[in-house]
């Protein structure tokens, strides 16, 4: 894997944007408040789903260390490590917009605890994914999410390697292994001052060391400390420590394959032109770069947090996911008026043009 770059990035800036665009998006989107007497932070709903979720995840967890074989062991644990992956997607995703309470600082101390068992650092995952990834998707080296990685050739302005032309089959695992190297390296990396995410950090110095290393600590408690203690010996170390990979390589395959495969099926990359200005508006460049898709049946996609619907979640980014469904109407209506390109997929097409991508990247 490439170290991250440290070099601080050229200011950069979109062309001016049609303003009706963006009034229509947002006539639209308070109308739709107004008649429902409504907010756009989390309800009782998502109260009761995040709820439902913890209660999930610490389940599987208790259950997995009553287990007295190695395979039992691992079905529970996979359970405690996709709920707590889920965890991820339907609280960390919102809650690091500040869309699920109206104080920042309770959306802070919510991410850092239900970040925990999966064992990514919020504040980390915060600055790359709001600060970073939003303000630059599918940029040639503004965006982390597409930072050339060795492996992959993600972009037509990275370098290809032979054995790339092979990287639609092997992809998987270089999904299945971002979780692993996130928790375990980037995560510190970040901390430690080595990339540009470190200036951006919401606690800097003394004090965001230790919350890092606490919620570092904690992890390692809950995810293996406890486990390597408590099980008998019909569940070796070995198994444990290799429970705990696979765990995570299975959960980070398919957070993954939600969020970042909608940007590899647009297949649309930009590098930042010299005088630093895009050749396009901000609203043009989230049309031309994401996708919306829809889950069958229509409830997964609550389930998934709104993963699915990408495009509506960065237009309206500080909203609640439990409004997606109804914005992506919206934002259907508002596209057609103004002639832009908005695609609701099925999953199986979704899929078709990431390894469509994948493989075009991939030859000479």
């Amino acid at each position: 894997m490439k170290m991250p770059d440290t070099t601080p990035l050229r200011p950069l800036a979109f062309q001016r944007e049609n303003r009706d665009i963006h009034l229509a998006l947002m006539r639209g989107s308070q109308a739709y408040l107004a008649e429902r007497g409504d907010h756009r932070f989390a309800d009782r709903g998502m109260f009761a789903k995040v709820l439902l979720l913890i209660l999930v995840c610490a389940g599987f967890y208790a259950l997995s260390l009553q287990q007295q074989n190695a395979w039992a062991y691992f079905g529970c644990y996979v359970g405690f490590i996709f709920s707590a992956m889920m965890l991820t997607v339907n609280v960390v995703h919102d809650a690091s917009h500040n869309a699920f309470f109206k104080q920042a600082r309770l959306n802070h101390w919510l991410n850092f605890i239900v970040s925990i068992p999966l064992g990514l650092d919020a504040d980390c995952w915060r600055v790359r994914h709001v600060i970073f990834h939003h303000a630059y998707n599918n940029i040639e080296g503004y965006d982390p999410d597409i930072e050339p990685n060795g492996v992959l050739r993600q972009t037509p302005f990275q370098q290809r390697k032979t054995f790339m032309r092979l990287q639609q089959y092997y992809w998987p695992i270089v999904a299945a292994l971002t979780f692993p190297y996130y928790i375990w390296l980037f995560d510190w990396l970040d901390r430690a001052g080595k990339t540009r995410m470190t200036p951006k950090m919401m606690l800097q110095g003394r004090k965001g060391w230790g919350v890092f290393l606490l919620s570092k600590l904690a992890h390692f408690t809950l995810a293996l400390a406890i486990p390597l203690w408590l099980m008998p010996p019909e569940v070796s170390a070995t198994a444990i420590w290799l429970t705990y990979l696979l765990s995570q390589m299975l959960s980070s395959l398919v957070f993954v394959m939600l969020i970042v495969g909608t940007h590899w099926a647009k297949a649309n990359f930009y590098q930042v032109p010299e005088q630093g200005k895009m050749v396009h508006g901000w609203y043009q460049h989230l049309f031309s770069t994401t996708f919306d898709w829809q889950a069958t049946p229509r409830w997964v996609g609550y389930w998934l947090g709104g993963a699915n619907l990408h495009l509506t979640h960065h237009l309206f980014p500080h909203w609640s996911h439990r409004h997606y469904p109804a914005l992506a109407k919206i934002i259907a209506e508002v596209a057609a008026q103004h002639g832009l390109d908005y695609q609701c997929l099925d999953l199986k097409t979704l899929l078709q043009m990431q390894q469509r991508f994948l493989g075009t990247m991939g030859k000479p």
